[in-house]
C-alpha cells in the first residue's frame, strides 16, 4: 500500500522512466567518466596527447555531460603519471578519434618535464622521510631495550 502523498505513476508507467538516463541516474563520477572516455575515445583510451578545446569537442559528442564533472576528469587525465610521460616527448596532439591535429609546443612538453621532475622529488622526500621515521623509531627501541636490561641489571643488586 502506498502511503505517501506524491502520486505514483502505474506499474506499467516504471519501465519507461527508467528508460530515460538523465531522469534516474544519478550524476556520474569523475573516475567513471573517465572509464568512459577511455572505452569510447582511442586518444583516452591509448593515452594520446590531447588537442586544445578538447573539452568543446566532448560537449559536442556528448551534450548532456556535466562541465564540472568533465572538466575534473579531464584533470585526472592530463595529471596521470601515464600521460605526463607521453606529453614529455610528443610531437603532435589528437582529437578523440586519434587523428593528429596541432603539434605539441616545446612550453608544453617542458611543462610536463617539471611536473614529473617536481612529482619525483616530492616521492623521494616522502620516502626519505619515512625512512628516517623508521630509523627513529628503531633507535628508540633499542634505546628502551637498553634501559630496560640496565634497570633490571641494577635492580638486582640493590
Amino acid at each position: 500500500m502506498n502511503t505517501s502523498l506524491t502520486p505514483q505513476p502505474p506499474a506499467g508507467d516504471v519501465a519507461s522512466t527508467a528508460a530515460t538516463p538523465s531522469a534516474t541516474a544519478p550524476a556520474m563520477s569523475p573516475r567513471s567518466l573517465l572509464k568512459k572516455l577511455q572505452a569510447e575515445f582511442p586518444a583516452f583510451r591509448d593515452c594520446l596527447p590531447l588537442s586544445i578545446g578538447i573539452d568543446k569537442q566532448l560537449l559536442a559528442r556528448m551534450p548532456d555531460l556535466d562541465r564540472k564533472t568533465m572538466r575534473t576528469a579531464l584533470g585526472i587525465h592530463t595529471g596521470s603519471l601515464r600521460y605526463l610521460k607521453v606529453m614529455e616527448k610528443a610531437k603532435v596532439r589528437y582529437d578523440l578519434d586519434g587523428t593528429a591535429g596541432a603539434e605539441v609546443t616545446d612550453t608544453h612538453r617542458a611543462h610536463a618535464t617539471q611536473v614529473l621532475q617536481e612529482r619525483f622529488k616530492k616521492e623521494a622526500e616522502r620516502k626519505k622521510a619515512e625512512r628516517a621515521a623508521a630509523a627513529a623509531e628503531e633507535a628508540a627501541r633499542v634505546r628502551n631495550e637498553k634501559l630496560q636490561q640496565l634497570t633490571a641489571k641494577f635492580s638486582r643488586k640493590g
